[in-house]
């Protein structure tokens, strides 16, 4: 019987998985099978002129592949809208948002947003929503980076909810959905680590509960580039699941495998042995 909570992989299907998107997919498994919670996967299908036609069910039929069998149904962002505009709607009741028709071009200079368009607190068309931070701080433990301490006018400012063309925004759909109560653990890649203190301030504004969370490292190429779609890392080869495994196992701590286990049987294994507070820091070349 597993326990109350649970963890999550998010992918959005963009393109199929690779080792890179694997190693975060196995992290957050073997974390839930650890701890005796559930493993939900959702797919972030909210970008629909990114996704990519048939990615969500290979994304799905490639975890099957490789012995990853999560809990539940899948959930799908695309299925969730109005949850979001519940939230945007109470995030606006507390008068935290503004609409901002600042283009990408004039904002590429400002590490942090500059405030052009917070005056703007009444719905106009064309425009972004942006949720205020004003002098809001978050500090977490993450089980693998370790104390994290963000000022968020320093970091980034004022960031979007709702995008331009209409679409939610990762930060709150992300939120919104990592504090729904199911999910309390976020173990995912150290490249989204910035992120958190996004989805934390929503979380609070919205008064959902927040998860733990864990960073682990990412796998790069020689060049020292992440692996990653934008990247043109190779896909999965769906023929060779335990393989896969025994490549991304050790940027988790895991070394030693066994050589002649299948799929389930490396999974098993490695949730008997895996410890957060053992995955390196740093990340490793693929």
């Amino acid at each position: 019987m597993k326990g109350v909570g649970g963890g999550r992989f998010a992918p959005s299907p963009t393109g199929p998985l690779h080792l890179g998107s694997l190693l975060a997919a196995v992290a957050s498994f073997l974390d839930a099978r650890r701890q005796g919670v559930a493993w939900h996967v959702r797919l972030d299908d909210l970008d629909t002129p990114r996704n990519a036609a048939g990615a969500d069910q290979a994304i799905l039929v490639a975890l099957e592949r490789h012995g990853l069998h999560w809990d539940g149904p899948v959930v799908r962002q695309s299925e969730r809208l109005p949850r979001y505009h519940e939230a945007l709607d109470v995030l606006a009741r507390q008068g935290l948002l503004f609409y901002c028709r600042c283009p990408r071009r004039r904002l590429r200079d400002h590490a942090t947003y500059p405030g052009t368009c917070r005056r703007h607190t009444a719905p106009r068309p064309d425009s972004a929503v942006r949720l205020r931070v004003d002098d809001a701080r978050v500090s977490l433990t993450d089980l693998v980076q370790g104390e994290q301490h963000w000022r968020l006018a320093e970091a980034g400012g004022d960031f979007v909810v709702r995008r331009r063309d209409g679409l939610f925004a990762y930060q709150l759909a992300t939120a919104v959905d990592d504090g729904d109560g199911a999910v309390t653990r976020v173990i995912r890649g150290r490249d989204l680590l910035d992120t958190t203190a996004r989805q934390v301030l929503v979380m609070q504004r919205l008064g959902l509960p927040v998860p733990v969370y864990g960073h682990v490292p990412l796998l790069v190429d020689r060049a020292g580039r992440k692996l990653s779609k934008q990247n043109h890392a190779a896909p999965l080869d769906l023929d060779r699941p335990a393989d896969n495994l025994r490549r991304v196992l050790p940027a988790l701590g895991l070394d030693g495998a066994p050589a002649d286990a299948g799929s389930e049987a490396l999974l098993s294994w490695a949730a008997d042995r895996f410890d957060l507070a053992r995955v390196p820091r740093h990340d490793s070349v693929s």
